[in-house]
């Protein structure tokens, strides 16, 4: 493994972990060997030092292997000059024959807001057109326009201290034990210090955030309005209502009322529309009634909907009747999805929005940000949305792209259009760190960036922390930041404006114009943070915004010398304010929580209900197509693995695609556990192994997002997900596809564990799985009367005479073993079955960290199973510390443990970051029923 340079000052740095939106503040250091060592920061507010297992896996993620470390053109390797002037001048010459229209930009929330803003600027600004979207807008738009619409802003009103204050959490279309650790633990613990506390979950499946809940409502897939409006109704007729908030603070409460109590005015109606029981759905509605101190938390089961603004404006509904709004420990409560989400909100990344949160309708709002940039013109109409980007390109509309930092071959709905598009486009630019991936594909220029510990900037979280990353790796290649690449295409397209001397002075720029002609008209406000300069930048500390300036002090109390700080036009220094020296905002300044004022940022001060009509997702199922396909993460992945899937810890727990269905729905669909099947729609298929996880209900399947063709040979569900969108938001629906499994029928089935990469394209089916010292091959084919022994040792290149080529087969059974010892050191090998049933794999991949092979590790090989008792571990269940289902079994039967807390103890095993307690209490409680059966 190649390791990356570090800088030569380098001892700990605090940075940002570049996952999920909560967050997390983490320290990293290099090692004298060159590794990379990554600790949770105790310092940071969104995480106290806790880290998931992926943040605590970054070390293993940042070496140079696959990594793109060079501009190409047309697949060559080329200078910068020449990528950057393909980059110009194609762009230039296609904005001159067809207009700026033509032109687009898709972004990413794995950007810095730095990034995020000078790429929003170029095209909005100078440019000209709004076609510049971003991978947000396919998890958190929905959020952005209910936000819009209940607000007047995209405002998150909570904070993350406010879930520990709740005395009821509800969690809604969230899988938060898995996508938000972090948070998920910060609920746990707050719920063991205060038993009293409760919990709601409200999801389709029953995961791991369920084993936490008082109450889980499994409710229809789509049928979120329903439920929420019918909890509106149920408030108001008991009364539960603030009247003197609701009169004073908001409007349109009348129209609201009236669509709820048509639509869900009836508890049994709704318990009926949402397949759940009717006692469960009244002990819900009962529950949020007493209680005051109430957060209702989503995510993507929300948001990703062709209803999920009117999802989001649904439960705001709720909290603004009961005025459970704008206090400690309540309010609605949008969970990010990416790291920097909330950064590019704040520039203006999607296409119907101006940076500052400024309306792109707003003809005020325009010539603001055109002035503050002056710039030769500005966008003055919506651009297109992520979905209609892409099908502009296949028509023709759309002539160049350029795609920085997303995989959108891999993760938008109805992924194969996205690759016809690419395919017809004139001119495709990609920016990213990988050199292979789905979308890179297509490219025609390549330009590398920056990774994280590589770059430097600021991201948002969900609690609207501003926090730094830092760099703390030398730039590998001849990789560049992404706004500079940015920069010196605008300066090479002739537009001025784009001359910054580092990632603070964009920042600074950033953080002016949100002060911009502001006078507390916009929320987003950062001139408590302009003017730091380069030193201040480096040492900011994370805060929450809005962060305000200080004001003058009272004449005569002398604090020191005054100074001008410019929160005027880019350009300009002829709009300054004079202001006292203002210490760097630390830890815990800036604004915790919104609306403690009750001040909204509509024109009339108020906030308004959003009437909120009951809609059925948009396609129905139907004889050919009789289940629902609904998508999400796992555990220990991130997006579409172009990272995660370098971590050997990280691939343990889930290590291949699956689908997850009900058994019954598996024996009607002609599929067995274990076994592969074809999932497909009516915009696509994938394969993958059948499993029962348990959480899915009948007429319902699971399947991750991750898998790609570098991973595994036929597993892109983006592919099968229909492409409608919000009306809205123009989110798209991933929960919600009609889909059909049938049998995917083969002959063998098989594995390989290899210290080299092999190439398996020839295989009727197969995926990739690091290992620690090895890579791992699940295998399938179709292909009955293959000679295994000449397959096997042309794919190993067993020809070294020095080399102990050991094999076994039956050829009657249509088992083959083989496996490759060098200088008594395993190499590879390989188990081929017409069953799915192998040997464990956790014990054959122990044998890669060892440097010689003991002679009872020889005798187990060609069986696949240790001679010696307990020496499989069994398939991982805590990445983190390394534990495996079969020692956790075997101590809670042999030490007699009955709680997480006694294996924790014992083992570690949901020590660190506690999303795999959930599956602990599983084995918990499979041990028990073994025991007593």
């Amino acid at each position: 493994m190649t390791l990356p340079a570090t800088l030569a000052a380098t001892t700990t740095v605090a940075t940002t972990c570049p996952y999920c939106g909560v967050g997390c503040g983490v320290k990293a250091s290099v090692r004298q060997d060159g590794q990379i060592d990554v600790v949770g920061d105790d310092a940071h507010g969104s995480n106290y030092g806790r880290l998931c297992v992926k943040g605590s896996a970054l070390g293993e993620t940042v070496d140079l292997h696959g990594r793109l470390l060079y501009p190409k053109v047309d697949g060559q390797r080329a200078s910068w000059d020449t990528a950057l002037d393909r980059v110009a001048g194609g762009l230039r010459r296609i904005i001159d024959q067809h207009g700026p229209d033509a032109v687009a930009l898709y972004v990413s929330g794995q950007l810095l807001t730095e990034d995020y803003y000078v790429a929003n600027k170029l095209m909005k600004g100078y440019v000209g057109t709004a076609n510049i979207d971003t991978n947000s807008r396919l998890c958190m738009s929905s959020a952005v326009a209910g936000h819009k619409r209940a607000f007047g802003e995209d405002l998150v009103p909570v904070c993350y201290e406010d879930l520990e204050q709740a005395d009821l959490v509800v969690l809604v279309g969230s899988n938060t034990a898995w996508c938000h650790p972090i948070i998920f633990q910060r609920i746990a613990k707050a719920k063991e210090a205060r038993p009293e506390m409760k919990l709601v979950v409200i999801d389709p499946r029953r995961t791991a955030t369920c084993e936490l809940a008082d109450l889980h409502l499994p409710v229809r897939a789509g049928t979120d309005v329903w439920l929420f409006n019918g909890l509106l109704s149920f408030l108001h007729q008991h009364g539960v209502m603030d009247a003197g908030f609701v009169d004073q603070h908001t409007s349109d409460v009348a129209r609201t009322l009236a669509i709820a109590d048509n639509t869900a005015g009836d508890v049994r109606s709704v318990a009926r529309a949402c397949k759940i029981a009717e006692h469960d759905l009244l002990e819900f509605y009962r529950m949020f009634a007493r209680t005051e101190k109430v957060i209702t938390a989503f995510s993507q089961g929300v948001n990703q909907s062709s209803a999920g603004t009117d999802k989001v404006n649904s439960i705001i509904n709720c909290h603004l009747l009961t005025g459970r709004i704008g206090k400690p420990g309540m309010g609605p409560f949008s969970i990010t999805g990416q790291p920097n989400a909330m950064g590019g909100r704040e520039v203006g990344g999607l296409a119907n929005m101006l940076a500052s949160h400024m309306d792109l309708g707003n003809p005020r709002h325009r010539d603001t940000v055109q002035e503050f940039w002056d710039s030769p013109r500005i966008a003055d109409k919506p651009g297109l949305k992520a979905v209609d980007l892409f099908k502009a390109i296949e028509d023709g509309k759309i002539k160049a792209v350029w795609i920085m930092a997303t995989n959108p071959v891999v993760s938008l709905p109805d992924a194969d259009q996205v690759k016809r598009a690419l395919a017809k486009c004139e001119l495709v630019i990609s920016s990213d760190i990988i050199d292979k991936t789905d979308t890179n594909s297509f490219a025609h220029v390549l330009l590398p960036a920056l990774g994280w510990g590589e770059k430097d900037g600021t991201v948002t979280n969900s609690e609207r922390r501003i926090s730094r990353q830092r760099k703390f790796l030398a730039a590998p290649g001849e990789a560049r930041a992404d706004w500079d690449i940015v920069c010196d295409v605008a300066r090479r397209m002739g537009y001025e404006g784009f001359d910054f001397d580092g990632a603070h002075a964009v920042f600074d720029e950033h953080a002016r114009l949100s002060a911009f002609r502001n006078d507390g008209q916009r929320c987003f406000d950062l001139s408590g943070l302009v003017g730091l300069g380069a030193a201040g930048f480096d040492a900011m500390q994370p805060v929450q915004w809005p962060v305000l300036r200080s004001p003058l002090p009272p004449a005569g109390e002398g604090l020191g010398e005054r100074v001008s700080v410019n929160v005027g036009r880019a350009d300009s220094e002829s709009f300054t304010d004079t202001l006292s020296p203002t210490p760097l905002p630390q830890a815990g300044e800036g604004t915790k929580r919104l609306f403690e004022d009750q001040r909204y940022f509509h024109l009339d001060g108020k906030a308004h209900f959003v009437p909120t009509p009951v809609r059925a997702p948009a396609n129905a199922i139907s004889e050919e197509y009789p289940l629902v396909l609904n998508t999400g993460r796992v555990r220990d992945q991130w997006h579409t693995m172009t990272r995660t899937g370098k971590s050997p810890k990280l691939a343990d727990h889930v290590p291949e695609p699956f689908v997850d269905m009900h058994p019954q729905d598996a024996l009607i669909s002609g599929v067995r556990v274990g076994e592969l099947a074809r999932v497909s729609t009516r915009w696509g298929s994938l394969v993958a192994r059948v499993q029962h996880g348990g959480g899915i209900p009948r007429g319902n399947i699971f399947v991750p997002i991750h898998w790609n063709s570098q991973f595994a040979s036929d597993a892109r569900v983006g592919s099968l997900v229909n492409p409608v969108v919000d009306p809205i938001s123009g989110e798209p629906e991933f929960k919600h596809t009609p889909v059909r499994v049938d049998e995917f029928r083969v002959l063998w089935h098989g594995f390989v564990l290899s210290r080299q990469e092999l190439q398996m394209e020839n295989t009727t089916w197969w995926t990739r799985i690091q290992g620690r010292q090895f890579l791992r091959y699940e295998i399938a084919g179709r292909d009955k009367a293959m000679d295994r022994s000449a397959w096997a040792r042309s794919l190993f290149g067993a020809d070294d005479p020095e080399a102990d080529w050991i094999e076994y087969e039956d050829r009657t059974a249509g088992v083959y073993r083989a496996a490759l010892v060098v200088n008594d050191r395993i190499e590879c090998c390989v188990f081929i079955s017409p069953r799915p049933d192998l040997p464990s794999r956790a014990w054959l991949a122990s044998l890669f960290v060892k440097d010689e092979l003991e002679e009872i590790d020889r005798v187990g090989l060609l069986v696949g199973e240790p001679v010696e008792k307990g020496a499989d571990t069994g398939p991982t269940v805590c990445s983190c510390f390394g534990v495996g289902r079969n020692t956790i079994c075997a101590a809670i039967r042999d030490k007699g443990l009955k709680t997480t807390a006694e294996i924790t103890g014992c083992l570690k095993a949901g020590g660190n970051c506690g999303s795999c307690v959930p599956e602990l209490k599983k084995l918990l409680a499979e041990v028990r029923a073994t025991e007593t059966a």
